[in-house]
């Protein structure tokens, strides 16, 4: 009842969000008048001058794709250099990346820099190290939280872009990406940050600038607290859905994460500018029931991930169960299967903040997923195997869930032998064969590197894996191993970024590997998504007639699901029978692993 009752209440507050922040985000993206205007707005026409942009001018698909590509290149050329020279810099109190650095440092080598740049370039923020013992406190804050605002409002350009796919009519541009990525850092993402980072460090996140702590422990010992400006990355991170943790125990350290109040806004800061985006779906189209059907499909996904994980967490493992030990709530424990959860968020709250990260593409985590039970894991992975559609990060889950739109209106029109239509615009094979391109390429990221992880052999010693063999850096063998590799290879390509854990991936193989994950996740996801864009926005929209498909309905919103889940399930079965399902067999016939 507990879980049932904060599952409801996280929902209703997604929802009553939705409508305002989707009227917001549609007036400022079309330069209409915001309470924020005033103030902004000579700082948005500055921005402009300096870059020698001309707002009133708008792009084709292949220029905006174009200045995509070339504002992504220089952000990672720009987090590269500053990570290989941040032993150099200042704001460096820790003295990280010199031959001074404490014995607990992390090397930032080439190929663990390039990966970083990456992965913060594509909105995914995978760390293949521990933040507090690797980046400087410059570094964090002019890198890595830099990236967090860009990469995230070049997400929520990409979304608009593609609503101005579906809403114009024989239009040959779909906006200005430099308008849109100026607009949705300056009106959305600043002061939504400024203000959360502002409540978090009234509830006792930190933000300072000072040299790690020496704590005296009560046995007599000696703890180092690093510090730093935590609550600034913590909001953005959450807002922008980018994950990435100022420490390696992300929102399950007390620094990031305090209290359950903290916890709860959190998880709100994740859903809450992806809900807005679908309901502004519905506004620039013209109909907001197409947004709220949407909306619909991912609330029933949602729901039906999160009462899932909750229900295997608190039913715990039957083999501790054999061994005497309590399995059931009582007033000294809570029971279910508490391992790698902080006793203060509890199953319910570590559960759902695990499904909500993983149907966005945030990866904060409040919790060790490699501690999940076997079906438990199931969840967090199939939610990015299903493409993250459930909300998704800064615009992905819209942008996801359109192009499943696509395919299902297309599956539709072959069962009753129509040219399928969506909103208006008939649904030809172009854009049936970009979004089966996009849908693919991640799909094939996914596997073909984790099959390559599982069967790789060097040499001892050799650059690509120094420990001698890719699975050696496997904390498990078996299924649980296997699912490590997979969630792996499905949080880079999905540009995720939260960790199954059980992995030491700071190697070359993985570094380069799960890079090359990252950028096709970002880039050949998105490609392909504009070519929609552009394709559907040259269009006319046909008018409605009897034969028309509604798709703002129940049974549209039925046939998007089951969409999702054939083809999730036909791509992704073989792979997770081999991982969590095998696990999960094993555990009921009684075999420790």
């Amino acid at each position: 009842m507990n879980a049932a009752l904060q599952i409801g209440v996280y929902s209703l507050l997604v929802l009553a969000a939705a409508k305002p922040l989707g009227q917001y985000m549609s007036r400022v993206f079309a330069g209409r008048r915001t309470w924020l205007r005033p103030l902004l707005r000579p700082i948005e026409r500055a921005c402009y001058r300096l870059a020698g942009v001309d707002e009133a001018a708008e792009q084709r698909w292949t220029q905006y794709t174009l200045a995509l590509l070339a504002f992504s290149l220089a952000g990672f050329v720009f987090v590269y250099v500053l990570e290989v020279l941040q032993g150099h810099l200042f704001l460096n109190p820790a003295h990280l990346g010199t031959a001074g650095a404490p014995g607990w440092a992390t090397a930032m080598t080439p190929d663990l820099a390039f990966n970083t740049a990456v992965s913060f370039v594509t909105n995914t923020n995978w760390q293949a190290y521990a933040g507090e013992a690797t980046m400087s406190t410059l570094t964090q804050m002019a890198a890595l939280a830099v990236q967090n605002f860009v990469s995230a409002a070049a997400g929520l350009a990409m979304s608009v872009a593609l609503i101005r796919g579906f809403s114009r009519r024989e239009a040959k541009t779909i906006g200005n990406f430099w308008v849109d990525l100026t607009r949705a850092t300056l009106y959305l993402l600043l002061p939504l940050s400024l203000a959360g980072a502002l409540f978090l460090c009234s509830q006792g996140v930190i933000q300072n600038f000072h040299p790690a702590v020496v704590a005296h422990t009560l046995e007599g010992g000696a703890q180092l607290l690093p510090q730093g400006p935590v609550a600034s990355q913590e909001a953005i991170k959450m807002l922008g859905t980018n994950g990435g943790g100022f420490f390696n125990a992300n929102s399950a350290h007390p620094y990031e994460n305090p209290t359950p109040l903290t916890n709860w806004v959190e998880m709100f800061f994740i859903f809450a500018l992806p809900a807005g985006l679908v309901y502004m779906f519905g506004l620039e189209v013209g109909d907001t029931r197409q947004g709220w059907a949407l909306m619909a499909a991912m609330a029933v996904l949602f729901l039906a991930g999160a009462f899932w994980l909750v229900h295997f967490e608190q039913r715990g493992n039957p083999l501790l169960a054999q061994q005497g030990l309590e399995a059931a709530a009582t007033p000294g424990q809570p029971g279910g299967n508490m391992e790698g959860k902080e006793v203060r968020f509890g199953i319910t709250d570590s559960a759902l903040f695990a499904t909500i990260t993983t149907d966005a593409s945030c990866g904060a985590v409040n919790a060790a997923h490699d501690s999940l039970t076997p079906l438990g894991g199931l969840v967090p992975l199939f939610n990015m195997e299903m493409g993250e559609v459930v909300f998704g990060g800064v615009g992905a889950g819209l942008k996801g869930m359109l192009l499943f739109a696509i395919l299902a209106v297309f599956i539709a029109g072959l069962m009753v032998g129509r040219t399928p239509e969506y909103l208006g615009k008939k649904i030809e094979r172009r854009e049936v064969q970009l979004a089966m391109l996009a849908l693919i390429a991640t799909a094939a990221s996914m596997l073909l590197l984790t099959a390559l992880a599982a069967v790789a052999h060097f040499p001892a010693g050799s650059y690509w894996n120094p420990p001698g063999a890719a699975t050696a850096n496997l904390a498990n063998a078996g299924p649980h191993g296997f699912s490590e590799l997979l969630y792996t290879f499905s949080s880079a390509s999905e540009n995720n970024g939260s960790a199954f854990a059980g992995l030491n991936a700071n190697t070359p193989f993985y570094n380069l590997t799960t890079a090359l994950a990252m950028l096709i996740g970002r880039f050949v996801f998105l490609i392909p998504l504009l070519g929609v864009a552009g394709s559907l926005a040259a269009k006319k929209r046909l008018a409605t007639t009897s034969g028309t498909l509604p798709t703002h309905g129940p049974l549209f919103v039925g046939l998007l699901i089951g969409t999702i889940i054939l083809v999730g399930a036909l791509t992704f079965f073989p792979a997770l029978a081999l991982g969590p399902i095998a696990e999960h067999t094993l555990m009921r016939m009684g075999h420790a692993f």
